[in-house]
C-alpha cells in the first residue's frame, strides 16, 4: 500500500493571483485535491465513504512555502498519513519544485465524522487501511491561533453564495484563505511577503449565512483574520505570517 502520495502539478491561470504567482487558496486546494487523491488509491472512493455515512473533516492546518510557483511552474506535491492520536488524524505534505528542490511543508490535522449526525468519529470506525508514514514536516498544531486580547476591526461583511460551495454544502475549506486575504489592503497586497499561513476551522459555514471578517493591525508581523456570524458564531480563525 502506498505510505506517501505525490501528484505533479502544473499551475494553470485559474490558480494564480494578478501576480500570476499561486494564490494562497490554491494551495489548500492543492493540497486537499492530493490528500483525495492519496485516500483513492488506497482503494476508498467518496462514493464507498458516503456509503458508509463517513466524511472527513478538516480541523486546523499550517502552511510553510519558503517560494509560491507562478503560472505553467511544474510542482510535486507528496502527503501521507502521519497517524492518529485521539480522535483525530494527522496528515503532513512537502512541496518540490521541478529541481527538486524543497519550496514549503504543511501539517494537519482532521476528524472522521459521521455525515448524518455530525459526530466525530474514532479512527477504529474507519473500515480501511490507511498506512502510517512517520516523518514530521512541521510543529504540533494547536488549534488555538490568535492570542487573547488581540485587537481585531471589523473590515466587510461576506455572505456564503453558490459559488464558495463544496460538494457538502458547506463554504469550501480553501475559500477562508481568499477571504483573509480579501481583508487586505492593496499596499499589503503590493509589498508584504507571506511565507506561513494559519487556520483552524470552528463552525461550518452554509449557504446564507452571514459573517463579519475582521483583522489585526499586522503588529509583530503577524495578521489575525476571523470571521464573525452576527450571533456571535467564530467560524474560523487565522493568521497570516508576514515575511521581515
Amino acid at each position: 500500500m502506498t505510505a506517501k502520495w505525490t501528484e505533479c502539478i502544473t499551475i494553470e491561470s485559474d490558480q494564480v493571483d494578478y501576480k500570476s504567482v499561486l494564490r494562497w487558496s490554491s494551495v489548500l486546494g492543492l493540497m486537499q485535491r492530493a490528500a483525495d487523491g492519496h485516500i483513492e488509491s488506497l482503494g476508498v472512493s467518496r462514493e464507498q465513504m458516503v456509503e458508509h455515512g463517513m466524511g472527513w473533516m478538516l480541523i486546523t492546518l499550517e502552511v510553510h512555502m519558503s517560494c509560491l510557483p507562478s503560472y505553467k511552474d511544474s510542482i510535486e506535491i507528496t502527503t501521507w498519513n502521519r497517524g492518529s492520536k485521539g480522535a483525530l488524524w494527522y496528515r503532513d505534505y512537502c512541496f518540490t519544485n521541478e529541481e527538486g528542490k524543497e519550496i514549503g511543508t504543511a501539517s494537519s490535522v482532521w476528524a472522521l465524522v459521521d455525515i448524518h449526525k455530525r459526530k466525530i468519529l474514532r479512527p477504529s470506525a474507519f473500515p480501511y487501511e490507511v498506512p502510517v508514514h512517520n516523518e514530521i514536516t512541521g510543529v504540533p498544531l494547536d488549534k488555538h491561533v490568535i492570542p487573547e486580547g488581540s485587537l481585531l476591526e471589523a473590515v466587510f461583511s461576506h455572505t456564503v453564495r453558490y459559488s464558495g460551495l463544496d460538494s457538502n454544502g458547506h463554504l469550501n475549506n480553501a475559500r477562508y484563505a481568499d477571504l483573509c486575504w480579501d481583508t487586505l489592503t492593496l499596499e499589503e497586497l503590493e509589498h508584504i511577503k507571506v511565507r506561513t499561513f494559519k487556520i483552524t476551522y470552528h463552525q461550518e459555514a452554509r449557504l446564507l449565512d452571514k459573517m463579519e471578517l475582521r483583522r489585526s493591525s499586522g503588529e509583530n508581523g503577524v495578521i489575525y483574520v476571523t470571521g464573525v456570524s452576527p450571533a456571535g458564531t467564530n467560524f474560523f480563525e487565522a493568521a497570516i505570517v508576514i515575511e521581515s
